[in-house]
């Protein structure tokens, strides 16, 4: 063996492919001519190459380890791959271990995965509760109904590209103190694609897909809440060249219902009871969330609660089962009712005069007033209304 690689590289024998990447990068801009002095400058820089070719390449680096010719050359010394430096320089294999570029990828596929898609569906409260089919509309790109994804017409056929031979990228030189720089770039005729559409389809414009709106049907499960999104596989945008459709993520708003207050799993309803009935105490009928709901049974639409003897406004009582189904277990959450005592109001003399008598046997004709702790309006609303 005429020349030492390792040694000119700067690593040991068993150096990694890395290492040997790094020592390369490190060591050509020491000795390019365009960097370096001296009149062997060039010489170096070719020795340095021919160096990291060798000791780069699996195969190379295990003849010249066993003390063959690893360039296959019949005498030893010769120049790097038998070309002179000034005699425009292959730097395509240099490259990778220089900047990391590839320098070639070959065409990309006509036919691509379509993206997922987000639709936004609101939802009345009972509809979330108890779950529902909800028809949504939404606006994706579908496969195109002429060229059914081929993307030209019925008697156009790809062919291969002229300017980049089928390969999807041209070859770029640029001069720089390594010398000329050979990149790959996406081919400007094709778009990278390796064919070209001689006539495309005049619906698409050779896209394979168009842009469309449609009605589809979704399975709302009960108990969902407002941010929860329902996963369509395959319904979401189709790809270029009418490839396979990505998924449709349909995200959940609920509105505010005008009576009923969700609460996680729970339910709360605030009712108001005459003076009367929360002195003296009484069974109330109370419609429930059921009402609302047309597949639920009619028995399920209303609830009869009791009303303790002596029930003050901001007093509460919970209906076991009642609340929401729990999303992902089995069960349903509570009912809490509120009560709000109303005081009675436009009384006529013979309301009046009987008010009158129940006030003089409480003793209540006058009346002092009792200061409670200070809670403050707000406090005082969430403490009795929650």
């Amino acid at each position: 063996m005429s020349k030492d690689y390792y040694s000119i590289l700067g690593v040991e024998r068993d150096a990694t492919s890395e290492q040997i990447k790094k020592a390369y990068r490190r060591q050509a801009m020491k000795v390019h001519p365009d960097v370096a002095q001296g009149d062997d400058a060039a010489e170096k820089f070719k020795e340095l190459s021919e160096a990291y070719e060798v000791l780069s390449d699996p195969n190379k680096r295990s003849v010249y380890d066993r003390g063959g010719d690893p360039m296959g050359r019949a005498g030893a010394g010769g120049g790097f791959g038998g070309a002179g430096f000034g005699g425009g320089f292959d730097f395509s294999t240099i490259m990778d271990a220089m900047f990391g570029a590839q320098t070639s990828r070959g065409p990309r596929q006509r036919v691509q995965p379509g993206q997922d898609a987000l639709v936004r569906a609101r939802l009345e409260l009972h509809e979330a509760v108890f779950g529902c089919t909800k028809p949504i509309r939404i606006d994706t790109a579908v496969v195109c109904p002429k060229c059914h994804g081929s993307g030209g017409e019925a008697d156009s056929k790809p062919v291969s590209c002229t300017t980049c031979r089928g390969q999807g990228e041209v070859i770029a030189i640029q001069r720089s103190f390594l010398g000329d720089i050979r990149t790959a770039q996406r081919c400007p005729t094709c778009h990278g694609y390796g064919t070209i559409i001689p006539k495309p389809c005049t619906e698409c414009s050779g896209e394979g897909r168009v842009r469309s709106s449609r009605n589809i049907s979704v399975r709302i499960p009960p108990g969902v809440s407002t941010g929860i999104r329902i996963h369509l596989e395959g319904q979401g945008e189709v790809g270029p060249g009418g490839g396979p459709a990505g998924d449709l993520y349909v995200e959940v708003a609920v509105s505010d219902h005008e009576r009923f207050r969700r609460d996680g799993d729970n339910l709360e309803l605030l009712v108001n009871v005459p003076m009367t009935a929360a002195a003296l105490g009484n069974v109330m009928t109370v419609p429930t969330l059921e009402a609302e709901w047309e597949g639920s049974n009619l028995e399920d639409r209303q609830i009869e609660v009791e009303v303790p003897s002596g029930t003050q406004s901001g007093d509460r009582i919970t209906v076991k089962g009642r609340g929401v189904p729990r999303l992902r277990s089995n069960g349903r959450g509570d009912l809490g009712i509120t009560f709000r005592v109303e005081t009675p109001t436009g009384l006529d003399d013979k309301q009046r005069d009987l008010l009158s008598q129940l006030a003089e046997l409480r003793d209540e004709t006058r009346i002092e007033a009792k200061p409670q702790r200070h809670r403050g309006l707000v406090g005082w609303l969430k403490e009795t209304f929650g």
